[in-house]
């Protein structure tokens, strides 16, 4: 189709946003609205808000568009913040508010979730957390056991914004429910959640992959909005995920790298990558895929700890420091989880050098940690990383891009557009207007720059890498 144009939500943790893509990758129209944030809302959020500034942001986007325009949209798609879920009434109205993602309270929980699906994957099995769904749900039932009389659905934050825009509440998509304990692999809820957890069966969503039409915008949506009264709803997404559509990164061999305050790397492989050493876990891609990934504590935050005031001078500086031969390790926090397991680790760099070669030193030593991670990967996996499409702040550094490539050996693409409500949309777009996701990320994404290797630097980057993996074993942070 020619001339469509897909909605996409992102309901994050502090605001909301609405984009509106046209077939050729353009955001034709945006709003967003922020939360009134407060300590509180880090554990608990009122999915009724969440409902008021969506509609308001929606109006606001809709709005923008030309009557041409409105009667051209397709479908509307919502992702949100993996781990964050929501116990429904028979009415499926909220029995209490949002457990977000980031609420601490479900440790003892946690730790009774992973015992019990340490029994049903014997094998390979990363375990659950407090920033886990499943932990929440079980948390909630023994704390709050006269509300927990009540349920009659547990959705996810992404569902509850779906299900006001189609009122089909039953259905949840494959990268939502990989914190609540589903099994991506035999795709179905296993039966430790009810028998040993005591979540019931019948309070668990329908499963089926992102992008699935699910249902049709409300007729009142459709009065308030002056849609069309076909527009397609369809299955949502995490928030981590969207984000890895809008990069571009959907077809096996491709690879996305965000660099913000930590690394954050995901990517599509055909099988399932088994990490003994729990660095990685594996979503389920739309197209039946793998969508593997890990986040590390290492990232871009040391840039505005210590080189924010001049940064860039210090680019400028960089692009002509490369190869530095130094060795650093730019980790802020104590502590490493990928793309190794050191929680002793601590950060360290060269003595008695400029700030300048400091600064390029510390971004080949995020480089030579980005390297390191890819190459476990193939490893693991047994299957190869043709190119890496990256996001974050570190990517608005055309020196720290080229270092990476000069690193890696590999292209690196940095994308136009790489929030979650361009992935969302892509989602939207993806059964709707193309034949799957993979077909609409290649149509709908854009590269703003590639940036390939730089003839000479192999070997110099090769050597300096070796010397960074040696400091690391000295360190006792990687195995021999």
């Amino acid at each position: 189709m020619s001339s469509a144009f897909f909605i996409g939500i992102d309901l994050g943790t502090q605001g909301l946003r609405v984009v509106v893509l046209d077939t050729k990758g353009t955001i034709v129209a945006s709003a967003e609205q922020g939360f009134a944030l407060s300590p509180q809302l880090r554990m608990e959020q009122d999915p009724d808000e969440w409902w008021t500034i969506c509609q308001a942001c929606l109006a606001k986007a809709v709005g923008q568009l030309l009557p041409e325009q409105r009667a051209r949209v397709l479908a509307i798609a919502v992702d949100s913040t993996s781990g964050t879920v929501v116990p429904m009434d028979n009415a499926y109205r909220p029995l209490h508010s949002a457990i977000m993602y980031s609420d601490q309270r479900s440790g003892m929980q946690a730790k009774k979730c992973t015992a019990a699906a340490q029994q049903y994957h014997p094998q390979g099995f990363t375990g659950f957390s407090t920033s886990t769904g499943l932990a929440k749900m079980v948390w909630f039932a023994e704390t709050f056991p006269e509300k927990a009389a009540h349920i009659f659905q547990w959705i996810h934050a992404a569902d509850f914004i779906t299900g006001k825009l189609c009122d089909v509440w039953n259905v949840t998509d494959y990268t939502n429910v990989l914190k609540s304990g589903y099994d991506l692999s035999l795709l179905k809820w296993p039966d430790y959640i009810s028998d040993i957890l005591g979540i019931k069966k019948e309070w668990l969503q329908e499963v089926q992959p992102s992008g699935t039409v699910i249902g049709k915008l409300t007729a009142g949506l459709v009065r308030s909005l002056g849609l069309p009264d076909q527009v397609a709803v369809t299955t949502g997404i995490t928030d981590g995920c969207a984000s890895q559509v809008a990069s571009g990164a959907m077809k096996p061999g491709q690879w996305n790298t965000t660099i913000g305050t930590t690394l954050v790397i995901k990517g599509v492989s055909v099988k399932e990558i088994n990490d003994p050493l729990n660095r990685l876990y594996n979503h389920r891609h739309p197209a039946g895929y793998w969508m593997p990934g890990g986040a590390g504590n290492i990232g871009a935050d040391w840039v505005s700890a210590g080189f924010k005031a001049d940064l860039v001078h210090y680019n400028e500086a960089a692009a002509a420091l490369t190869p530095t031969g130094q060795i650093a390790y730019p980790l802020i926090q104590k502590g490493e989880r990928f793309p190794f397991v050191a929680p002793e680790a601590q950060g360290f760099g060269p003595d008695a050098v400029t700030k300048e070669i400091l600064y390029t030193a510390n971004m080949e030593g995020v480089a030579f940690a980005e390297r390191y991670a890819y190459e476990m990967i193939q490893a693991l996996s047994g299957e190869g990383v043709e190119a890496i499409y990256t996001a974050g702040g570190a990517s608005n550094s055309d020196t720290w891009l080229q270092i990476r490539s000069d690193v890696l050996q590999k292209p690196v693409c940095k994308m136009k557009y790489i929030s979650g409500a361009v992935g969302a949309a892509i989602v939207a777009a993806s059964t709707t207007c193309f034949n799957d996701i993979t077909e609409a990320t290649a149509a709908l994404t854009q590269a703003e720059k590639w940036v390939t290797p730089r003839a000479g630097l192999k070997q110099p980057y090769d050597d300096q890498y070796g010397r960074f993996l040696n400091a690391m074993e000295e360190r006792k942070f990687i195995g021999a």
